[in-house]
């Protein structure tokens, strides 16, 4: 055998067990070898070190612009109308004040921390001859006084709270087991009898149109157009355009929209009120006490952001012939811009969870639902027989339908029926959407309570109306949301006697959460983002319901939700296709290409009066809970809580983007 060779033996094939050497130079080698290994090993700790350290600048990078976005966003939002003006300022300053308490108590917490003091969490007080001077001594006052005097408090509430928590989620549990079914059993609303005769005219029933709207200068062209395009005998509809527009100029855009459909056969109106009382209702209202309303058996609401397929009417009018018990037949709502941004997202999730679940349930089950304000069609008998349109809530379209169903009248929902329409793209147009639509229950209920208590309906209903319909899920929904999870959780922070289980802030919202989210399956990666959300929407759905219940100022303040005029592109190519044989067509053309868009854009600019220009806000209620949650989580970091760090460290975060308007639409 060579001086030089080398025998390499190997027990396994998989696995190198044994290596033999033979040289007469063995020492040598091992020591180069084992110099090599030596250095490879120090350039791979450099390499790390390298990775390390090139991480930390890239951190103090993206928070550096982080600090610096906030602080533009500071310098530059418009805070000229913050929600704090509405007269419901009690819970800011209270918020205020308990953030004031949570930043001395972490002070004092820290200094019980680095001093090894007991963080008070129930048990091994200190004895008294151990005290170390007067600050020590007060902790363990402090100690005493909480865990025998505020922890009973804040765990009866908490409790409370749970309860209620716990009785919600078993309400949405049931409504999914309902809906389960309904998707099992392939139950979906039928026509008893056959269709309308399409070569007789004559046997349609004559359907009114009503479109409202109020200063909808980004999509009134595209609502009439659907309108105008619905299938249905020319002679047996009429369309009502009902215009509360302030803005004298777009009155005259919407009033030649008009003439435009009319010169090509439409039977449309237009209608414009000097006075204009009663928001939405009054414009109803008034609408019809028109006298040729009398010759109309149906009425079809479309709000001015609606636009319905053409087979609409064909889809929703028949459902009534035979069953002169149905007022109501509602349609589902679908939004064009349902994947605009995150909070168009999150929307979506809930109001696929709404429609899929609580309006088909409820339909099927109990014929009766809240009425959605549009994409439905009424017999009018049924709104005259309950008193017509009455202005005396924000919710004109709840109260027909509670007041509808005391009549005796049943609803009719319709899960395949949908109607495109658009979903709030700004968190301020959002905001004041939420708080018109919790505020205006509570108005309704204390108005209502004595008619539905001395209705001849049966007390199962009775009891579905008070109990479900308006406590469970307009009331306690935001009570127990805002007052567990903003008020409660980080308060136990402080009081470790009352801290609530994991099961609480974990588990169970999770789940519901899940629940939720199933109507929308391509929304599961938005999970946390929509629980972290609804929580922090709490606090102005408890603002708006606290406004309703006690009948304060902004109870009865109505804001039109902003709209984009977006349509999907199959809409587009649809309507551009109707429309090329027209005399209107380069009007059409001009609307679809690129370079029209550019010239009716500038003018629309030469018309429109020059106006503010629009920013964004700092929400100062969410801003100062998003730092009571991020102490409440500074406080359970010193006590190694765990999934009650994570819970408020998230959910003040979500609170601080909400409170600095970074989510949803972002104005450059």
């Amino acid at each position: 055998m060579a001086p030089s060779s080398v025998i390499v033996t190997i027990d396994k094939s998989s696995n190198i067990s044994l290596v033999e050497l033979n040289d007469s130079d063995t020492s040598v080698f091992l020591e180069k070898q084992k110099t090599a290994s030596t250095k490879q090993f120090s350039w791979t700790l450099l390499l790390k070190a390298h990775r390390i350290l090139c991480f930390f600048p890239w951190i103090a990078m993206g928070f550096s612009k982080t600090l610096v976005s906030v602080k533009k966003r500071i310098a530059l939002a418009d805070n000229g109308r913050d929600e704090v003006q509405y007269k419901e300022r009690l819970i800011y300053r209270f918020i205020r004040i308990f953030l004031a308490i949570s930043i001395i108590a972490l002070i004092v917490e820290f200094i019980a921390y680095y001093q090894k003091w007991d963080l008070g969490l129930g048990f091994g007080f200190i004895h008294p001859t151990n005290v170390m001077g007067l600050l020590h001594w007060s902790y363990m006052g402090w100690i005493s006084f909480r865990a025998e005097y505020i922890a009973p408090s804040i765990m009866m509430l908490s409790q409370f709270c749970v309860v209620l928590f716990m009785i919600q989620s078993l309400d949405r549990f049931i409504l999914g087991i309902g809906c389960f079914w309904i998707k099992f059993k392939n139950i979906k609303p039928t026509i008893d009898d056959e269709s309308y005769d399409i070569e007789d005219a004559s046997s349609f029933p004559m359907v009114l149109v009503q479109i409202p709207m109020c200063n909808e200068r980004e999509v009134y062209q595209q609502s009439i157009g659907s309108a105008c395009q619905l299938d249905w005998p020319k002679d047996r509809i009429l369309i009502q355009v009902l215009d509360d527009s302030s803005d004298e100029l777009l009155q005259i855009l919407i009033r030649n929209e008009v003439n435009s459909w009319r010169e090509k056969g439409v039977n449309i109106i237009y209608r414009h009120r000097f006075i204009r009382t009663g928001y939405k209702a009054g414009n109803l209202h008034s609408a019809m006490s028109c006298d040729y309303v009398k010759d109309y058996e149906f009425v079809a609401i479309l709000d001015a952001d609606f636009q319905p397929n053409p087979d609409f009417l064909m889809l929703t009018v028949p459902h009534f012939k035979g069953k002169p018990d149905v007022g109501l037949v509602q349609a589902r709502w679908s939004f064009v811009n349902k994947d605009e941004n995150l909070l168009t997202r999150l929307q979506n999730i809930n109001l696929c969870f709404h429609f899929e679940v609580e309006q088909q349930v409820n339909g099927h089950f109990l014929g009766f639902f809240g009425f959605n304000g549009t994409a439905g069609v009424w017999r009018i008998k049924a709104l005259e027989e309950s008193g017509g349109w009455l202005e005396r809530t924000t919710v004109e379209d709840m109260d027909i339908a509670v007041r509808a169903h005391l009549n005796g009248w049943k609803f009719v929902y319709l899960n395949d029926v949908k109607v495109l329409c658009e979903l709030p793209e700004s968190y301020e147009a959002y905001k004041k959407q939420q708080h018109r639509w919790h505020s205006g229950p509570m108005q309704l209920f204390r108005l209502c309570l004595p008619a539905i208590l001395k209705s001849k309906i049966s007390k199962w209903k009775k009891a579905n109306l008070i109990f479900l319909f308006f406590l469970l899920r307009k009331l306690i929904l935001p009570f127990y949301s805002f007052t567990l999870f903003c008020v409660i959780l980080p308060l136990t922070m402080f009081i470790p006697e009352a801290e609530l289980p994991i099961w609480v802030i974990c588990y169970v919202p999770v789940t519901m959460s899940i629940l939720n989210i199933l109507p929308a399956p391509k929304a599961f990666p938005f999970l946390m983002p929509y629980l972290l959300f609804e929580n922090t929407m709490s606090v102005t759905k408890f603002n708006a319901m606290v406004s309703g219940l006690f009948q304060l100022g902004s109870a009865y303040e109505w804001v039109v939700t902003k709209k984009t005029g977006r349509s999907s592109e199959s809409d587009l190519l649809a309507f551009a296709e109707r429309e090329s044989k027209s005399f209107n067509e380069d009007k059409i053309q001009r609307r679809l290409s690129e370079s029209g868009l550019e010239m009716l854009g500038k003018l629309k600019e030469q018309e429109a009066p020059a106006g503010p220009t629009k920013k964004n806000r700092i929400y100062r209620k969410e801003l100062a809970l998003a730092c009571l949650l991020l102490t409440a989580a500074t406080r359970s970091l010193l006590s190694a809580h765990g999934i009650h760090f994570y819970f408020l460290l998230f959910q003040g975060l979500s609170f601080l983007v909400v409170g600095l308007d970074l989510i949803g639409e972002q104005v450059a």
